[in-house]
């Protein structure tokens, strides 16, 4: 097989990271193969299921199907099982994407209006919590945790953006965009006319 110079572009862009079509955004993060969510200096393990589609598969933050999603943090930290814990879903309407952090969040505003989901705030000193929301609508989220320390006027967060629904973005136009300069290359230098003149054995 002969490359052209079109394939060492593309490998290029994979590895500059300038495609990405799955990454983990904002507090949640793969580490050693586990998602992580990072509540302040506080963690825990984060896994999402989607236990009536996807039966025990794991997702950490995008989700395949506007359907009910269990979202389940282990802690890591014994401090967060004394703590107050809530968990807020809103809509991205405004387009923060991947970068939002908490001072987007206040920026916002009265979140009331955005809200699909909230869980009051509550003690699990098992280290489990647990949160469960039937998606009606693809679409793009920012998840809010908040944890309360127990014994200080004290408030650490998580925020995170994910998407509901598989969402290429622009790779599809990359790879159109990428498949046509291909041709191109080819049409350029006479590989088609090549091709043209070749007989069958």
């Amino acid at each position: 097989m002969r490359f052209t110079p079109i394939v060492p572009l593309i490998a290029g862009l994979l590895a500059a990271g300038q495609v990405e079509p799955a990454r983990a955004h904002g507090s949640v993060a793969l580490e050693d193969d586990l998602c992580v969510i990072d509540i302040d200096f506080l963690t825990a393990h984060f896994t999402i299921f989607q236990p009536e589609t996807r039966g025990a598969e794991e997702f950490c933050e995008d989700v395949p199907e506007a359907a009910r999603s269990v979202f389940i943090m282990e802690y890591l930290h014994e401090l967060l099982e004394e703590m107050r814990v809530d968990f807020r879903i809103i809509r991205d309407d405004t387009g923060i994407g991947r970068f939002a952090d908490w001072n987007d969040i206040l920026a916002m505003g009265d979140l009331e209006p955005l809200t699909v989901h909230y869980q009051a705030p509550s003690i699990e000193p098992s280290g489990y919590f647990r949160a469960s929301h039937e998606f009606s609508e693809r679409g793009s989220y920012i998840g809010i945790v908040t944890a309360s320390h127990p014994t200080e006027a004290r408030d650490y967060r998580a925020v995170f953006y994910f998407q509901v629904g598989r969402n290429w973005g622009s790779f599809p136009l990359f790879i159109a965009l990428i498949a046509i300069a291909q041709l191109g290359y080819w049409a350029a230098n006479g590989r088609w006319r090549r091709l043209g003149k070749r007989t069958p054995d």
